[in-house]
């Protein structure tokens, strides 16, 4: 039953044994300098940040690593399997990933966000690689978080197949395009959440990729997902900074509008003010 709520709080977003206070996930990837992107997390208010495994993408051009410069008791960091192109080599840059956490004692160690793209021109998943490879690294102890195209049918693969988490693409990766077909993400959501179609509502969805402005993170919490994961969107805005910031109210948001159950839509007006009973309070009249 609807309660008067003064102080909306936002619940923690469960992912397997991951509990997370920010319903944003950013990446770490893209940015300027470490400066501009240490401030853009902080920004963001994210709680797990995702850094892409392969070790070209680990270490400037100076051989600096990209982790001596993330502070790792704060941020929960997510192993991401970006630019792996088969299932062969995610399931191998993700035991990778684990490894090199684990020797830095940070708890993300065994969760990994699996990338198996199917080309270099458009970067959309490649279907079979990854349920393949997604299969491979449940049976290993993962908790995977699955990077997928907006296909209602392939989500529900993915979540049989064990992913802890789904993460259709609003739009390709670094597009900006923002959510290009909101009905797939809400029958996704639908067919992965709702009951009547063996789905659980406490079942973790995500929109990965695409995300270009606050609205955008905004449309894709009001269509009942459960967080968002971006990175081009703010890394590449003028103002990264005030970006993630703004992307942080954005998500905050959508998740409150979505739960307080917005109006339904009208073919014709309805005024606001009833036509009868009300009294004038123009002279003479």
């Amino acid at each position: 039953m609807p309660t008067t709520c003064t102080n909306p709080t936002i619940e923690p977003l469960v992912l397997g044994p991951f509990s997370l206070e920010s319903r944003l996930i950013v990446g770490t990837g893209k940015y300027e300098n470490w400066d501009v992107m240490r401030e853009a997390l902080d920004a963001s208010g994210a709680s797990a940040i995702t850094v892409a495994v392969r070790r070209e993408r680990l270490l400037d051009d100076q051989g600096r690593s990209l982790l001596d410069a993330i502070d790792l008791d704060r941020y929960t960091v997510l192993p991401n399997t970006a630019g792996c192109f088969s299932a062969d080599d995610a399931v191998r840059v993700a035991r990778l990933g684990r490894e090199l956490l684990s020797q830095l004692g940070n708890p993300g160690q065994h969760w990994v966000k699996l990338e198996v793209l199917g080309d270099k021109a458009t970067l959309l998943p490649d279907p079979v690689g990854t349920l393949e490879a997604c299969r491979e690294l449940v049976a290993d102890g993962f908790t995977v978080l699955c990077y997928s195209s907006d296909d209602p049918i392939m989500a529900t693969r993915l979540r049989d197949a064990g992913a802890a988490s789904v993460m259709p693409a609003g739009s390709p990766i670094g597009t900006g395009r923002g959510i290009a077909n909101p009905a797939a993400i809400a029958i996704i959501r639908d067919l992965l959440k709702n009951p009547e179609h063996g789905g659980d509502p406490n079942y973790p969805l995500i929109v990965d990729a695409g995300v270009g402005t606050p609205s955008d993170v905004t449309l894709a919490m009001e269509l009942g997902v459960d967080g968002v994961l971006l990175n081009t969107g703010i890394a590449h805005a003028d103002d990264a900074v005030r970006m993630a910031w703004a992307m942080r109210q954005a998500c905050e948001s959508g998740y409150h509008g979505y739960r307080a159950g917005r109006i339904g839509r009208k073919l014709y007006a309805s005024a606001s003010s009833p036509w009868t009973g009300v009294v004038s309070t123009i002279p003479g009249e």
